[in-house]
């Protein structure tokens, strides 16, 4: 083409269509895994489904037994194309394949040959499936298998709720085509929904219920703007407000959960680091070292200290994350370490779940497995200790830990425990644990002050008296405590006051 007003078409791509197949008849030769997957997708596709193979895969023979399939146990035969709209083929055998095809193409029916490209009239894609959202991936079958990669990270960036989004505007949708069924109308009912869908977070959307989506059409009847009409979620239905107030709604609010690691800001994710920056407030743990602190432009809220009464702390937190998230503010919530190890973060995504906010989560470094390694000691090492196990030293009802039987070649790692160090060296006494095993207290691990306290367990409470104690801290039992403990790692990791104080292997 000379004129260049218009792109020039780009050949060798393919003609992507969702097909409608609902209600027609597809016929699928062969019963193993890969016929199966295609009748899995015919199925969700709401088509009806002949299968024809002599025998079946479990998969499909369930389908078979519950009327989901017409089989037809047999090989296939010409008449078996009569009253098909589309064919597929799953079987090894290549010349006959052809054959269906050629047959297929005479009497003009759609066919797909497996692992055949050269008789194929379509391939099926690399899909992801969210309620009615549906994102496939082609790469014109050259390489089927990035395909899926691809896919996957499509569907990764899709925002929380996108397809519970999807159904709910759809539900809208059909309200207002209702009370608005006027041909002439078309125009406007486009232009409004087309406002809504552009403006309101996805999240927002895939949040609403038969209450919103009546206000949402009392606003549409009125013509309002979209912009400007304000649902109230999990509360008593309001009607939409209208005007220009720049107050958040109640539903606007979100939520992140993130880990702080061990102390150092450099060890932060990138993740956690974009949120700290990008909150309205953060939320902090008490023992959030400053340096991490430091690089947050917002307003830190920690705890309210309760002597002894670690649920009122938490209570107080929970409260003012509330509050805020009402407010409409991006809320901030960050924890020590990893908030699923020992973090309370699972309760603390049930507690704001039950309040209609789903938080996001971004882990940490924990300093279970990560503050050893800060301090030279590699919590697995090959023909040292192979697993490792971690236990808490303050449990709910203030019960010290269970402490399993000994076994050589494990690694034990006890948190939030050495002010209770007698008693868990009394609890490893008593499951056998030999007086000579190697033991580190790890202290403020990632921070510059970080020290690294060896002895053994005969002698670990003795010394801990003599050098003191800095919070926090964790106690490692096992074999692979001193396994890096030279001279070299004695000077890096270990402080004047600790020198020496380890036990030789």
């Amino acid at each position: 083409m000379s004129d260049t007003t218009f792109r020039d078409p780009q050949s060798g791509g393919s003609l992507i269509l969702a097909w409608q197949v609902k209600a027609k008849t597809i016929l699928i030769v062969g019963g193993g895994a890969v016929a199966a997957g295609r009748v899995f997708s015919a199925l969700e596709a709401d088509a009806h489904v002949a299968v024809v193979a002599p025998e079946l895969c479990a998969e499909l023979q369930c389908r078979a037994d519950s009327k989901q399939i017409q089989w037809h146990q047999r090989m296939f035969k010409d008449k078996d194309l009569a009253g098909a709209d589309m064919v597929l083929t799953a079987i090894n055998d290549g010349d006959e394949s052809r054959r269906i095809a050629t047959i297929c193409r005479a009497q003009r029916i759609p066919v797909n040959a497996a692992d055949i490209n050269d008789l194929c009239d379509f391939w099926f894609m690399s899909t992801h499936r969210d309620h009615s959202v549906q994102i496939a991936v082609s790469t014109n079958s050259k390489a089927p298998r990035l395909a899926n990669r691809i896919r996957r990270q499509v569907a990764s960036a899709l925002p929380r709720g996108t397809g519970l989004a999807v159904e709910q505007i759809g539900r809208l949708r059909r309200r207002i085509r209702e009370v608005d069924p006027s041909p002439a109308n078309g125009k406007r009912r486009m232009t409004w929904l087309t406002q809504l869908c552009d403006y309101w977070p996805i999240e927002q959307l895939a949040r609403l219920d038969s209450d919103n989506i009546d206000d949402l059409l009392d606003a549409y009847v009125q013509q309002a703007d979209p912009k400007s009409v304000k649902i109230a979620h999990n509360s008593a239905p309001a009607s939409p407000v209208l005007g220009g107030s720049n107050e958040h709604s109640a539903a606007s609010g979100s939520l992140v959960l993130v880990g702080a690691g061990v102390g150092d800001p450099d060890l932060l994710t990138v993740r956690a680091h974009r949120e700290l920056l990008q909150a309205d407030i953060v939320l902090a743990d008490k023992l959030i070292p400053e340096p991490v602190l430091s690089i947050i432009k917002c307003e830190v809220y920690t705890a309210r200290k309760f002597p002894g009464a670690a649920s009122e702390a938490q209570d107080d937190l929970n409260r003012r994350g509330l509050e805020e998230l009402a407010k409409g503010k991006r809320v901030v919530r960050l924890k020590q370490g990893d908030p699923f190890v020992y973090g309370r973060g699972g309760e603390e995504i049930l507690f704001y779940r039950s309040h209609g906010y789903e938080a996001q989560v971004v882990p940490g470094l924990s300093s279970t497995i990560n503050g050893p390694g800060l301090c030279g000691i590699p919590v697995t090492h090959r023909g040292v200790a192979d697993q490792v196990l971690i236990v808490s030293g303050a449990n709910r009802d203030g019960d010290l830990p269970v402490v399993p039987e000994y076994l050589d070649t494990r690694t034990l790692v006890v948190l939030m425990a050495v002010k209770r160090l007698p008693a868990i060296v009394s609890l490893l006494r008593e499951a056998a644990y030999p007086d000579s095993l190697p033991v580190a207290i790890v202290e403020r691990a990632g921070c510059l002050d970080q020290r690294t306290v060896r002895a053994t367990v005969a002698s670990i409470v003795e010394v801990v008296e003599r050098v003191g104690h800095n919070a926090p801290g964790l106690i490692v039992i096992g074999r692979s405590v001193n396994v890096l403990s030279d001279a070299a790692i004695q000077d890096r990791f270990l402080d004047a006051s600790t020198l020496g104080l380890h036990s030789a292997e």
